[in-house]
């Protein structure tokens, strides 16, 4: 859906109009309606900013909801989102996921920094060193590659990343996860390579 997404959504809507449209797209129904609590908005804290729905109409993804109403009720305009797979219950499994995106949950974080570990952690493995090139990256979170770098500086900072590295030559990010061992440190100097 990530993928759907970041070819769908114009090239920089925000990170937190993207994580409201990821939500949109995985708890929707087969009618392209969906319901979102009160409490899922004011936990991803979203509920008071209607920028971001107005930013999502003026993409013409989705109809403006009523405000007043909740749990609040969309409608989205993209038919293209109800023929992704899969199905609704591993939708709405992802769902969830993407609210505390294993191995890389983050505390409370911006959106930006937040998509970012969401977009890692779908592209993590089982091998210790994880990768994906930086266009996609860039494209899946509607940065440029120097926001991008700088949101990887600072999930190495949360220990949310253990380390990273972008290699000019392949255009490839690598990173690896934190040892389980380690202790969180106090914000200080932390090791970013660069090829």
């Amino acid at each position: 859906m990530l993928t759907y997404l970041g070819a769908t959504l114009p090239r920089f809507t925000s990170p937190a109009a993207r994580l409201l449209a990821l939500q949109c797209a995985l708890r929707t129904d087969i009618r392209g309606s969906v319901r979102l609590p009160a409490g899922l908005l004011q936990g991803m804290r979203l509920r008071q900013n209607r920028e971001l729905w107005l930013e999502l109409a003026h993409a013409d993804w989705l109809a403006l909801p009523d405000f007043r109403t909740l749990p609040v009720q969309v409608r989205l305009l993209d038919a293209g989102v109800l023929d992704q797979a899969p199905g609704r219950r591993a939708r709405c499994r992802a769902a969830d996921w993407a609210l505390r995106p294993v191995p890389l949950v983050l505390p409370a974080a911006a959106p930006a920094l937040r998509l970012t570990a969401l977009v890692l952690a779908a592209h993590t493995c089982t091998r210790a060193e994880h990768n994906t090139d930086m266009d996609t990256l860039t494209r899946l979170c509607g940065h440029s590659p120097q926001q991008t770098g700088e949101l990887l500086d600072r999930l190495v900072v949360t220990r949310t990343v253990g380390t990273w590295q972008h290699n000019r030559e392949t255009d490839e990010v690598f990173w690896q996860l934190p040892h389980p061992q380690a202790q969180p440190r106090s914000v200080g100097p932390h090791r970013r390579h660069r090829a």
